[in-house]
C-alpha cells in the first residue's frame, strides 16, 4: 500500500486525484492551509490524515510541520495545489507577486526539502502539476506564468539532483481543465465560463497515475496535456 502526501486536495484535480488513490486502498496525508480545512478534508476523506500549514508561508512551513505527526517512508509527494490572479504587469500589484510565487513556487520548493528524506526512504517520487502557462506565457498571465516557469525549472534540476537517491520527479503540464480555478480565469478575462469545453480533471488524473504507476524502470520526467479536438 502506497503512502501519497497531497497538496490541493479541497477542490479540482487534487480532490478527484485524492478520491482516485482512497479509493484503490492508497494511504493519504493531506496538507491543508489550517486546522479548519484540516477539519474539512478529514470529513470528506475518511482515514485521510491531515497536515496544517499554509504554502502561502513558505518560512513557516519548517515549524508547522515539527509540530505534527508525519510518515517516515512517503512513496509520493504530489504538488496540485495553485492561485492565479491575471493582469497586466503594469498593473499587477507586489502582493499579488508576492503570492502567487509562493503558493506556486516557493512553497513547493520548500516544503520538497522539508519531505525528502521521507520520499529518499522509500524511493519515491515527487509530482509537480504544472501548467500550459509554465511552458509558455500569455498576455496578462506574467506573474503565474513566471511561478510556473519556475516550478518547472525546480522540477528540473531537482530531478537530476535526486536521481542518485531513486527518487523520481515528474511535471504534468495541464491545458485549461474545468476547475473552481479555471471558472475563476474566466471571471477574471471576463469570459462565459462552459466547463464542457475543457479538460476533465478525471482526465488529468487518468494521466498522474500513468506517472505515478509507472513501473521502476522507468519514468515520465514531463507529460503535457491538452484539451480534446
Amino acid at each position: 500500500m502506497s503512502v501519497h502526501l497531497l497538496t490541493g486536495a479541497g477542490s479540482g484535480i487534487g480532490s478527484a486525484l485524492a478520491t482516485r488513490l482512497r479509493a484503490r486502498g492508497d494511504d493519504l496525508v493531506l496538507l491543508a492551509r489550517s486546522a479548519a480545512r484540516a477539519a474539512q478534508l478529514e470529513q470528506r476523506f475518511p482515514g485521510a490524515r491531515t497536515v496544517a500549514a499554509d504554502l502561502a508561508a513558505p518560512t513557516e512551513l519548517a515549524s508547522a510541520l515539527a509540530q505534527q505527526e508525519l510518515p517516515d517512508r512517503l512513496d509520493s509527494v504530489i504538488h496540485v495545489a495553485g492561485v492565479v490572479d491575471l493582469g497586466p504587469v503594469a498593473d499587477m500589484p507586489v502582493a499579488l507577486w508576492t503570492a502567487q510565487v509562493n503558493v506556486n513556487l516557493v512553497g513547493p520548493a520548500e516544503l520538497t526539502r522539508l519531505l525528502l528524506p521521507a520520499v529518499r526512504a522509500a524511493q519515491g517520487q515527487i509530482l509537480f502539476v504544472n501548467s500550459g502557462a509554465g511552458l509558455r506565457a500569455a498576455p496578462d498571465w506574467a506573474a503565474y506564468a513566471a511561478s510556473k516557469h519556475g516550478l518547472k525549472a525546480l522540477a528540473d534540476s531537482l530531478r537530476a539532483e535526486e536521481a542518485p537517491h531513486g527518487v523520481r520527479v515528474s511535471s504534468v503540464f495541464p491545458g485549461r481543465t474545468a476547475t473552481a480555478m479555471q471558472e475563476r480565469v474566466h471571471e477574471q478575462e471576463g469570459k462565459p465560463y462552459d466547463p464542457a469545453a475543457f479538460i476533465d480533471p478525471e482526465s488529468v488524473v487518468t494521466s498522474m497515475l500513468t506517472v505515478l504507476d509507472l513501473p521502476r524502470d522507468a519514468q515520465i520526467p514531463e507529460l503535457t496535456i491538452r484539451p480534446g479536438v
